[in-house]
């Protein structure tokens, strides 16, 4: 099976394939767009993402805590085991049984004064159309200091070589199952058995990415260029988040935000994230009376 590495300059397989090869082998990624685009996906040539405040709004009353959003995030962007761009953050309070349970998903905020972009010594972190935090892994130097200057800790530094699950040649049960490496080989993958080729051909390095370097949510850049919406936000069964542009008066997520009073993620450290959360989901209930004395 053919092994990917990056030598800062160009993201080669260690067999000699080339880059224009590597993308050929992506056959499963253009039937998924296919079938995206059969789905009802907004698609759209190269579009200008210039003077927009691109933005998601979370409303927790619709959210029902399925996760759906952190299963595609991973499918589309090829984000490894163990890390985790979309993730949540969940706590149970009280005492059985007058308990309450809170569910709220978590990414990289895009924080308008991003503390990363600010500290990142080499212009790896850096602010794009859109004012997307964009990531380039061709400037990064592993040095962590983003992850350092994160307060919302959705920062993931790569200290091995990436997806080495699916590089592994020993099958759980000998004889009966095949290894990762086995799977990856019969259905014809690339490092990995469903290998989305959209993030290599935006950003060189952002695709498997590689061992020594940072990786966070980009907003999936790669689609939103195109006209599409990040993928976390289409297939998340309840529509429970909602894309677009602050500049932008008549957009859904600024005609969310004046019906609801928002909330922020750490408000008070003047990140001023662009990720906002609405209502609350609260499945509780109780007997009516008055009191009592």
């Amino acid at each position: 099976m053919a092994k990917a590495h990056n030598d800062k300059k160009t993201l080669v397989v260690e067999k000699g394939i080339t880059r224009r090869q590597f993308f050929k082998l992506g056959g499963a990624g253009v039937a998924a767009a296919a079938v995206s685009m059969i789905a009802g996906e907004v698609s759209a040539s190269e579009s200008s993402l210039k003077g927009k405040r691109l933005a998601m709004v979370i409303d927790l009353q619709g959210c029902t805590g399925c996760g759906g959003c952190m299963i595609s995030c991973k499918n589309e962007n090829n984000v490894q085991e163990g890390v985790a761009w979309s993730y949540k953050k969940s706590s149970t309070t009280g005492t059985f049984p007058n308990v309450r349970y809170e569910y709220i998903p978590t990414l990289c905020n895009h924080c308008e004064k991003a503390p990363c972009v600010r500290a990142c010594p080499t212009g790896a972190m850096q602010k794009i159309d859109g004012d997307i935090t964009m990531h380039d892994p061709e400037k990064c130097i592993g040095c962590k200091t983003c992850i350092a200057m994160c307060p919302y800790g959705v920062i993931s530094r790569n200290s091995k070589r990436t997806h080495g699950f699916w590089r592994k040649d020993k099958a759980l049960i000998k004889g009966c199952t095949e290894s990762p490496k086995e799977v990856v080989k019969k259905v014809k993958g690339t490092v990995v058995p469903y290998y989305n080729p959209d993030r290599e051909k935006n950003i060189k390095g952002s695709g498997l990415r590689y061992k020594g370097i940072v990786e966070k949510c980009t907003f999936c850049d790669h689609r939103v260029k195109r006209g599409k919406l990040p993928y976390c936000v289409l297939r998340c069964p309840a529509q429970a988040r909602i894309f677009g542009d602050l500049n932008d008066t008549k957009s859904k997520v600024n005609e969310i935000l004046g019906k609801y009073k928002p909330m922020r993620l750490k408000e008070h450290l003047g990140t001023e994230p662009k990720v906002f959360y609405v209502r609350d989901y609260n499945p509780g209930n109780y007997k009516r009376s008055y009191g009592s004395i």
